[in-house]
């Protein structure tokens, strides 16, 4: 297949560069909930090590923490589509939200794709409103982005449920989390791990322990590292079944590198909004600093690619909605742009402020270490290359 080949069940994708009436009332909804938070209460929660559960309660009160769920579980039924409208818009304020990355849009997809009957009336009605927070732990220190070689091991036992044993890292919002979806290889009855299987795991069940990791981000979801020693989970927990784990993995990722990018246009809007204000009001030489090439076109590059970055990233939840198989190639592409875009309007809008670039009462230094992230994770710029290259071009594998 080409990366824009379907199966025959997808629907015919349509990219609206007007949005619907819809749309405009989810942007005009979420950034009215998020103008009343904003960048300062972000900051007071990270400097407190609490969540945002505040304005998360907000939001879920009104069902915008849950707008890519189907309506018949209690989403608004508006896919990737309408949560990334949710993200972008709580960015621009600077409230990020990293948790709408890994709860409704990774394990809301994989639930409505490959969830059991049982599971999706368990699960999905909760990360509707808010109630259920899922977040995701895939990553480990010798694995990096290879999710074939996680050594988390999970062990079916002579009752049928499962122990998982091993560690992970880098993981995003446990402290707010209820569950937590747990990748774990299989263990054979010989020793060897087989594919990875996918388990809902309790936040604080016994065999489980946590350790938060200090980083140089100024934003409340804290990153941690989990240690597994034989922690039990039921047969029922399984998602995605013995079988279908790899799978089932593989069609979250798509919308966690949409989210990405969500989260990363509304932070470069932010960025530039600052940047503008202060080029039309920073007055030095007898004019305003933005009548200078030297201010203005910088400026008005990182417009161009924020704005192409937004039309890539529209065009991967179109695929993703419809169940293209181009998902993938547009969704990598989005947050490739997204994360380029935010990193050079972040870096120009600290240039545009000279030394008042790194005073706190502007509120861009805080933004540097959130948007060089966006380089690095939920996928590096570099993998993303590799997958253009290799699925999009048709180049050799590298790695």
């Amino acid at each position: 297949m080409s990366p824009l080949d379907s199966p025959a069940t997808a629907e015919e994708p349509v990219i609206r560069l007007v949005p619907t009436a819809e749309e405009r009332l989810l942007r005009e909804s979420v950034g009215a909930i998020a103008a009343r938070y904003g960048q300062k209460y972000m900051i007071r929660c990270t400097e407190a090590g609490e969540p945002p559960t505040e304005m998360w309660d907000e939001l879920a009160e009104h069902g915008y923490v849950g707008a890519n769920l189907p309506e018949e579980f209690g989403g608004g039924g508006m896919g990737m589509t309408g949560l990334a409208i949710v993200q972008e818009e709580l960015a621009r304020h600077g409230c990020t939200q990293l948790l709408l990355v890994v709860s409704p849009a990774i394990a809301g997809s994989i639930l409505t794709r490959h969830g059991s009957q049982a599971q999706k009336e368990r699960w999905l009605p909760g990360l509707a409103d808010g109630t259920e927070r899922i977040a995701f732990a895939v990553t480990e220190a010798d694995a990096g982005t290879n999710t074939h070689k996680i050594t988390t091991r999970a062990r079916k036992t002579a009752g049928g449920d499962w122990q998982i044993t091993g560690q992970k890292t880098y993981i995003s919002g446990v402290e707010h989390a209820t569950a937590i979806l747990v990748v774990a290889r299989q263990e054979l009855d010989d020793g060897t791990l087989g594919l990875p299987l996918l388990f809902l795991v309790d936040v604080d069940g016994p065999g489980m322990t946590r350790q938060p990791i200090a980083t140089a981000l100024r934003m409340p979801d804290r990153q941690w590292t989990l240690f597994f020693d034989h922690l039990t989970v039921p047969a029922e927990r399984v998602l995605g079944g013995e079988i279908g784990g790899l799978g089932a993995l593989f069609d979250g990722l798509n919308p966690e590198r949409i989210m990405a990018a969500a989260g990363a246009l509304g932070g470069a809007d932010l960025a530039l909004e600052k940047a503008a204000a202060y080029a039309r009001e920073r007055v030095v030489w007898g004019q305003p600093i933005g009548a200078h090439q030297g201010i203005a076109h910088p400026l008005a590059e990182c417009k161009v690619e924020v704005e192409l970055a937004r039309l890539m990233t529209r065009k991967a939840c179109a695929l993703y909605d419809a169940g293209w198989k181009g998902a993938g190639e547009a969704a990598n592409m989005g947050k490739y742009a997204a994360a380029e875009a935010i990193v050079h309007c972040v870096d120009h809008a600290i240039q545009t402020h000279g030394g008042n670039g790194v005073a706190l009462e502007y509120g861009i230094s805080d933004m540097w270490w959130g948007a060089r992230l966006t380089r690095i994770a939920p996928v590096s710029r570099e993998m993303i290359l590799n997958y253009v290259a290799e699925h999009s071009l048709g180049l050799p594998k590298s790695y």
